[in-house]
């Protein structure tokens, strides 16, 4: 089963790491965050992957391509013009990056990639990461036998929250950060079954409006509850929270044992 992944968007909330590169690109740890995810994938024998590429989509190219330039000890003569890779790092992926369109929708993305799937596929955003299990979300899929299956999931929220007595002037209860306010949501993990491509219509299509809806009134969409770790890295604020889960070892979707 293929992997696509959404990386057009331009993450105008994240614009001071985005003016230069595209969201997937930002580093948590030394890794581009679309490398996270993909190793979230690979660990479950996901393998080959499809990235919809918009806004710098050739610098997500170009890192791919020269990906053990990224990841191993080389030796450059640049009189000779030669590389020599020392210690090669590379992933077992085959990757196929498309151009969707800078401008494109997430619809109209996934929609541009139709000729490129052929069976049931999964697809993810390139800014979100979760200690989700992918061959449980994959056999969610199967047994509902739906056309498309989305992760929900309860995120930790912002603030703290009070319940208030108006009239006594006093909280009657506190709670730090309550998980999701109790309301699920999209975790961006999805399995679709092809026959989603006739809900998309052009490039204008947004993935998480109309085509989501009316497969839900179809019912034809069904639910897979996560109820581990889940994040979007939205912000500047949300990079760092990643970063410090990374550094201090204590980041959840790291579930993978490199060499």
């Amino acid at each position: 089963m293929k992997a696509v992944i959404l990386a057009g968007g331009q993450g105008s909330r994240i614009v001071e790491e985005t003016i230069l590169k595209p969201k997937p690109l930002i580093e948590i740890g030394a890794k581009p965050i679309i490398w996270h995810i993909m190793k979230i994938f690979s660990h479950y024998g996901i393998k080959e992957f499809i990235i919809c590429c918009g806004y710098k989509g050739y610098l997500l190219k170009e890192y791919f391509a020269n990906y053990s330039l990224h990841s191993s000890d080389v030796t450059i003569d640049i009189f000779k013009n030669t590389v020599e890779v020392h210690k090669k790092n590379a992933e077992n992926w085959k990757i196929t990056l498309i151009d969707t369109g800078e401008n494109s929708m997430t619809g109209g993305r996934i929609l541009r990639i139709k000729k490129y799937i052929k069976d049931d596929f999964l697809l993810t955003y390139g800014d979100g990461v979760a200690d989700i299990d992918i061959r449980e979300l994959i056999n969610c899929h199967k047994k509902h036998k739906k056309l498309a299956t989305v992760s929900i999931v309860k995120p930790q929220g912002r603030f703290g929250v009070v319940d208030f007595d108006n009239k006594n002037n006093l909280i009657k209860n506190f709670y730090e950060k309550p998980k999701g306010d109790n309301y699920w949501v999209n975790g961006g993990f999805f399995v679709l079954n092809k026959g989603i491509f006739k809900y998309l219509k052009d490039d204008s299509t947004v993935w998480e409006k109309e085509p989501l809806e009316r497969l839900s009134r179809d019912k034809e969409l069904a639910a897979y509850r996560h109820l581990g770790f889940w994040y979007a890295m939205d912000t500047v604020r949300d990079r760092h929270f990643l970063n410090n889960l990374w550094h201090t070892n204590k980041a959840p979707w790291k579930f993978w044992n490199d060499k």
